[in-house]
């Protein structure tokens, strides 16, 4: 179930369906946003940023790339989308779901490997590293392979360095890359695979090191309008996300902001 920032996503639906004009966003609501789980620290700040700019409000709804983006085409009156990899807000764009003209690639970020923060152990992430010894008969988190973003970067990295014969069969796959963090800070499993962004929002992990970046496709973040959205704030919020504020809120969580 996707995590809210002031509501739970069925009590947004609810008031945007109740709104005149129905399905489609309304006038004069409050910008709906679906965005990636591992964007939540980081937009979280930046929707409070916006209110004390504008006095206007931005609800963030948080879940796995893929779960949002179904939701919108089920017809969730969403006005804004930010997908953890490009798949997902291509499909959005196959789909019809999303303005076209609107989409632009905002964020990177990078991919790293993570042990509960009071676990000892050592590994050096290169082709042909060990990971299945390193899990020492447990498991690996990681966001689902074939759908959430994180657990697909995930499990490229691993075919790509010769890893992931060794642990296909050892995998604990979570619904989003935030669940698979918490899989790992409760101790619940030995390792996992997050983003960078991710591991140094949680103090109950730390960083074993990190994928390096050619083993897997690069992690970018675009954002759209939606198709349906006629509301006029999310074409400003949409601007606000490359404002100096917004900037530096997700530079202080570790993301890097791509060039428009």
């Amino acid at each position: 179930m996707a995590v809210t920032r002031r509501i739970v996503i069925s009590a947004a639906l609810g008031a945007a369906l109740a709104a005149p004009g129905g399905g489609a966003a309304a006038q004069g609501r409050d910008v709906l946003v679906f965005a990636a789980a591992s964007l939540k620290n980081a937009l979280d700040d930046v929707a409070a940023a916006w209110q004390r700019d504008t006095g206007k409000t931005a609800i963030v709804s948080y879940a796995a790339s893929n779960s949002l983006i179904k939701q919108i085409e089920s017809g969730a009156p969403a006005d804004i989308f930010m997908s953890a990899d490009l798949d997902w807000m291509d499909y959005g764009q196959r789909q019809n779901l999303i303005r076209p003209e609107t989409r632009t690639s905002l964020l990177g970020n990078r991919l790293v490997l993570i042990a509960p923060k009071e676990s000892t152990v050592r590994i050096k992430i290169e082709s042909g590293f060990d990971l299945a010894a390193a899990l020492k008969g447990g498991r690996l988190a990681i966001g689902n392979v074939d759908a959430v973003p994180a657990g697909k970067y995930g499990k490229a990295a691993l075919e790509r360095l010769g890893a992931w014969d060794g642990v296909k069969d050892r995998i604990a796959q979570a619904e989003s890359v935030r669940a698979a963090l918490l899989l790992v800070a409760r101790g619940e499993t030995p390792l996992g695979i997050v983003y960078q962004t991710d591991a140094v929002s949680e103090p109950g992990v730390r960083i074993i090191g990190a994928f390096p970046e050619d083993s897997h496709p690069p992690i970018i973040y675009p954002v759209a309008v939606t198709r349906d959205s006629n509301n006029p704030d999310a074409a400003e919020f949409l601007r606000y996300l490359r404002s100096p504020a917004a900037r530096s809120a997700f530079e202080r969580q570790g993301f890097t902001v791509l060039p428009q």
